[in-house]
């Protein structure tokens, strides 16, 4: 059977997830239910990473296998014409090798997260950034993002229902930036790393804007990682400002 990587854009407000839930809306089910009407029967794709209810994807990884060869053009254009109206686009298709899997073959993964900064109500970003009132001091985030950065026990920044093996990972970037967004000013944090723990950018975020606000300084995010305690974490922030960015693999499939 022909096997197909797929990178995929959505927008998460609507779904419960990536992955498939019974009698529920999710960005696997919804790609399934397009593969079927190309090509009747059950389908069953696997994605690099499996993103929150409300978080987006800008450049998810997913590997289908199908019946017949397809052109990859025309199999990301049939695709795209089923998916209508739900806010998932199927943005490029590549054949790959059959051992190849969107999440075993990937070998790091980066994250954008956008925080809005205004008092106006946020309108036309809606469900696509964090709003905070108040300006935020990027320049003591990154003193306290960098902290992070290198391989530690992030305890305290994992989920209590996360199921990694392991709470040890090595980030390799955590960079904060200043972006004259098109609805005002916004901070965009880049986190990039070989794989995550379940909501561990989320509770980094979220950790920092205490920084950026003042009410933590640089120094207190060193002693939350330390602590190892996820009762030691800041706010974990919504999952609205969050989106798959980019998956690296060791051959870019899509050139």
């Amino acid at each position: 059977m022909p096997r197909y990587a797929l990178k995929i854009e959505y927008h998460g407000a609507r779904f419960v997830g990536w992955q498939r839930q019974k009698d529920l809306p999710s960005v696997q089910g919804t790609i399934e239910a397009a593969l079927a009407r190309i090509e009747p029967g059950d389908h069953t794709i696997a994605a690099a990473g499996r993103t929150d209810a409300g978080v987006h994807g800008l450049g998810q990884v997913a590997h289908c296998d199908m019946a017949r060869e397809w052109d990859p053009f025309r199999l990301s254009e049939a695709l795209n014409y089923h998916l209508k109206p739900d806010p998932v686009a199927i943005v490029a298709a590549a054949p790959v090798a059959d051992n190849w899997h969107a999440r075993f073959s990937a070998v790091e993964r980066q994250y954008l997260f956008r925080i809005l900064m205004r008092r106006a109500p946020v309108t036309l970003d809606k469900g696509r950034v964090w709003q905070v009132s108040r300006e935020l001091d990027v320049d003591a985030m990154q003193k306290g993002a960098d902290m992070l950065i290198g391989k530690h026990d992030f305890t305290t920044f994992r989920s209590v229902i996360c199921q990694a093996d392991s709470p040890v990972k090595t980030l390799d970037e955590l960079r904060v930036e200043n972006v004259d967004g098109d609805c005002g000013p916004e901070v965009h944090f880049h986190v990039r790393a070989r794989s995550f723990l379940h909501n561990q950018v989320r509770s980094f975020v979220g950790t920092l804007e205490h920084v950026g606000r003042g009410s933590w300084t640089p120094e207190d995010v060193r002693a939350a990682l330390q602590a190892r305690d996820r009762a030691a974490c800041g706010t974990v922030c919504p999952p609205h400002g969050l989106y798959l960015a980019r998956v690296g693999y060791e051959g870019d499939p899509f050139g």
